[in-house]
């Protein structure tokens, strides 16, 4: 059986037809997901929801570790 070659292709140049139509409802679908998950961030994002952490820092002495 004999590898495929591009020339073989009907449409090697350009696209057309079925195919065609097919990338551009996947291209469309595409920037339609993306846009209704960047409303969708937008509206949703809570942007002074932050956690206020008051940790102190505890020194440990040098003499006092185990090395």
């Amino acid at each position: 059986m004999d590898e495929p070659r591009l020339e073989d292709i009907g449409d090697y140049n350009s696209l057309k037809g079925e195919k065609r139509k097919t990338v551009l409802w996947v291209i469309g679908i595409g920037l339609i997901i993306g846009s209704v998950y960047l409303l969708a961030y937008n509206v949703f994002d809570n942007k002074d929801d932050n956690l206020d952490i008051n940790k102190s820092t505890v020194l440990i002495p040098k003499n006092n570790l185990l090395f």
